[in-house]
């Protein structure tokens, strides 16, 4: 009976946890891939911030605001796509936080689309250089390695209207960055 007790709160307690969307990162917060340029936009980096900002995932905001999703928006009732909170998530860094930044007036035109923290997770612990130089430092405070589920969040998501075939290994290959 007592185990039974204990299962039904850990799996409301999960619930709550998951449900009240709380990042295991919490303390982490997004600082901007202007942060991230200060050390990947060297040669010895491999020139990352520079790879990133060439990409169309730097310019993934304006995309939203193109004629084809001004008149996808009018079909399906989206004012603004590139103020809805569902398109942000792929759209923008910010992901599922984005309900609250617009509420607190976030302007995300303002700001980088997805960016490296929208891969690599929200950097204010992991950035120092202390710990960018130890990778298993890197992943306890936060970094992300990216894999085929964290882009598949966004590219193989059925709820994008314009969502193309996508094939995981030649889309990291547009997107290789070396590492430092």
């Amino acid at each position: 009976m007592k185990k039974n007790y204990l299962k039904v709160v850990f799996v409301c307690f999960l619930f709550l946890f998951l449900s009240s969307g709380t990042n295991l990162f919490a303390q982490n917060k997004y600082v901007g891939a202007a942060k991230c340029k200060m050390c990947h936009n060297s040669e010895a980096s491999g020139l990352q911030f520079k790879i990133w900002s060439e990409s169309k995932h730097a310019n993934s905001m304006a995309s939203l605001s193109n004629e084809k999703s001004i008149e996808w928006g009018k079909k399906n009732n989206v004012a603004d796509p590139s103020k809805d909170p569902k398109c942000l998530d792929c759209h923008s860094t910010f992901g599922p936080t984005n309900a609250s930044l617009i509420e607190e007036g976030y302007d995300f035109a303002a700001n980088h689309s997805v960016s490296c923290e929208s891969c690599h997770g929200p950097g204010s612990v992991y950035k120092a250089k202390s710990i960018m130089m130890d990778l298993a430092k890197s992943k306890e405070n936060g970094l992300i390695e990216p894999d085929q589920k964290v882009c598949e969040r966004c590219h193989n998501n059925p709820a994008n209207p314009f969502m193309k075939p996508f094939d995981y290994e030649t889309a990291r290959k547009k997107i290789a960055h070396p590492k430092i």
